[in-house]
């Protein structure tokens, strides 16, 4: 069994006194069903009635008419055909994307507060309109990723304690033992290519064949292909898109230039087409900001992005058939270096940051900014030899009016510190985590 730390987010939910219904949201094939199915084993036993809309299709039925509570538990207890016990039962709605009525109804089922529910599915940010009304108040959305690289080292054998080691070398800006630091690095590679779809990561521990990791990365960019002529609006401009992502990498800037796909396309003729792909969670926008201030949200640049792949497996598998050779043969710097980018953004992202850079003239291109504890830092991705290479960094770290303390350099060399910068191995970006500051303001009581 893969260890998922979204397992975290299940169990905290379940131990909330009064539940609102979990909405568990992300991209295909990164293992929502069968997280729940695990969680619901160890919590519910027998207590457990899984309904998948997408491969019992007449199970809408249920939600057809009536949408009131006692309707939809008799159905529900029907469609089961054993009893379900009150407070003990957790009812778990899959691929909901293919019946919308099902979140109309949530609410007067989390109301009745008979049984816990979960509901799981993809696509969620683009059925919106077939939601006649939105039951705000009672579901709680989370999003789910595809596996990081922290869960990746859990999944090939490396010790916690080697783990929390490494944690420690990184808090402490200490140099790693020279033996592990090559093994990790090289496990970052197999990573990179491999990436964190659950299947084709348990294909690789099983077997370690890549042929058929690779037959896996290519089933399931099919089935988005699929997704894309069966739920699409504008199918072509999105596949053209989505078609378009490596070569858009592997350009110099890595800026996904419109005119790569038409002489006559348009930004806002295509808007709705990025946000398609980034919707169904199978690409990530990292947009350019204006200027280096917060809040970065208000100073980011809408036309002015890079797109990333959801899983750098899957954009190894989308490019040359040696590139995943290349890459285990210590060649990240392949493809200037945009599919070590992207294996970054993706972690970025499950760890819980908003993708973006700086680009300007004169200066040049810093691969990422990050907002962390009411600081910005640069984030740079050396993936060669020529890591302290980093003239506009340096150039960027020189502007006093942007007051920016440290920076990050994620590189194939071990932990050291010069100056505000911090070289950290690439493999550290997994300790790189969006601390939430809400929880540590005390509460104000009014006194008048």
């Amino acid at each position: 069994m893969l260890y998922r730390t979204f397992t975290e987010t299940l169990e905290t939910w379940y131990r909330q006194k009064k539940k609102l219904a979990l909405l568990i949201d992300g991209a295909r094939q990164i293992g929502k069903t069968t997280i729940v199915r695990e969680f619901a084993l160890r919590h519910y036993q027998d207590n457990f009635l899984e309904i998948n809309f997408l491969t019992t299709p007449s199970a809408k039925e249920i939600f057809s008419q009536d949408l009131s509570a006692e309707e939809i538990i008799t159905k529900l207890t029907l469609f089961a055909r054993k009893k379900l016990i009150p407070h003990r039962t957790l009812v778990f709605f899959d691929e909901v994307q293919e019946c919308l009525q099902v979140r109309t109804a949530i609410k007067f089922l989390v109301e009745d507060a008979r049984f816990d529910y979960i509901e799981s599915g993809s696509l969620l940010g683009l059925s919106y309109k077939g939601i006649t009304s939105y039951a705000v108040g009672f579901e709680q959305i989370k999003t789910m990723h595809p596996m990081t690289f922290f869960e990746f080292a859990l999944a090939n054998g490396i010790q916690e304690s080697t783990l929390a080691s490494l944690r420690k070398s990184y808090l402490e800006k200490s140099p790693v033992d020279a033996f592990i630091h090559s093994q990790m690095l090289k496990l970052f590679a197999y990573y990179t290519i491999i990436g964190g779809m659950p299947a084709v990561v348990q294909e690789y521990v099983q077997s370690k064949d890549m042929m058929n990791v690779i037959e896996l990365q290519r089933a399931i960019l099919a089935l988005y292909q699929k997704d894309i002529t069966q739920y699409a609006e504008d199918k072509i401009k999105v596949k053209d898109i989505f078609d378009a992502i490596p070569s858009e990498l592997n350009a110099k800037n890595k800026r996904f230039m419109l005119s790569d796909l038409s002489k006559t396309a348009r930004h806002e003729r295509y808007f709705s087409s990025f946000n398609w792909l980034v919707d169904a969670g199978v690409a990530l926008p990292c947009y350019n900001l204006e200027d280096i201030k917060e809040p970065v949200a208000i100073n980011k640049k809408r036309n002015l992005f890079k797109l990333f792949m959801n899983d750098s497996g899957l954009l190894c598998s989308m490019c040359s058939t040696d590139i995943q050779f290349q890459i285990v043969n210590d060649n990240l710097d392949i493809n200037e270096g945009s599919i070590a980018e992207n294996v970054i953004a993706t972690q970025l992202k499950a760890n819980g940051f908003d993708l973006y850079y700086f680009d300007k003239n004169k200066l040049g291109e810093v691969d990422f900014i990050i907002e962390q504890q009411s600081n910005l830092i640069p984030v740079e991705i050396k993936s060669g030899n020529t890591y302290k290479r980093h003239q506009a960094l340096d150039a960027l770290l020189q502007i006093k009016g942007y007051n920016l303390q440290e920076s990050h350099v994620y590189c194939k060399g071990n932990i050291k510190q010069e100056g505000n910068i911090t070289y950290f191995p690439l493999y550290m970006i997994m300790f790189l985590k969006k601390e939430n500051l809400l929880g540590s303001i005390d509460s104000f009581e009014l006194k008048i």
